[in-house]
């Protein structure tokens, strides 16, 4: 009976971490964030050039495992309809200011300086309003910049 539970214990640790691996793999080698950087969000003159992030793929992926995010440059979540999206930083090595846009273009949240996650279990940061953008900047910058609540972004995406 013993050799039983071991075999489906084996069979069962066998499945997840071929799922784990799989799921892993269609996330990191996903087409994403390789597109031109012509696309621009500008908070008055203080311009972004970002990467963007539209199919759920590109979302889960976001960005994970980047090293470094060069100066005015950054990431745009682009979402088909106003919501509530919550966010995290699973597997995100660098620290970031996330902002969340509405349909409106207005700046309806924003979470400074969020750190990497070191754990396995991650928390998200939930915003208090719907967005239909969610822009992810190097820390710091969002208060560099003076960006506050009700802030108007020129989103020029392709």
């Amino acid at each position: 009976m013993k050799m039983y539970l071991e075999i489906i214990l084996l069979i069962i640790a066998i499945i997840c971490i071929g799922y784990l691996f799989f799921y892993s793999a269609g996330i990191l080698l996903s087409p994403t964030t390789q597109q031109s950087l012509d696309n621009k969000i500008c908070f008055g003159s203080n311009c972004f050039s970002v990467q963007l992030a539209k199919t759920k793929a590109e979302q889960e992926k976001g960005l994970m495992f980047v090293k470094q995010l060069d100066r005015g440059k950054g990431m745009l979540f682009v979402f088909d309809k106003e919501g509530i999206y919550p966010f995290w930083m699973k597997n995100t090595l660098i620290s970031l200011d996330i902002i969340w846009i509405d349909g409106n273009n207005k700046v309806v949240f924003i979470s400074e300086n969020v750190q990497p996650c070191k754990t396995l279990i991650c928390p998200s940061t939930v915003p208090a309003a719907k967005a239909k953008y969610v822009l992810e900047i190097n820390a710091g910058v969002a208060k560099e910049i003076n960006l506050g609540l009700g802030s108007d972004a020129q989103i020029n995406v392709h």
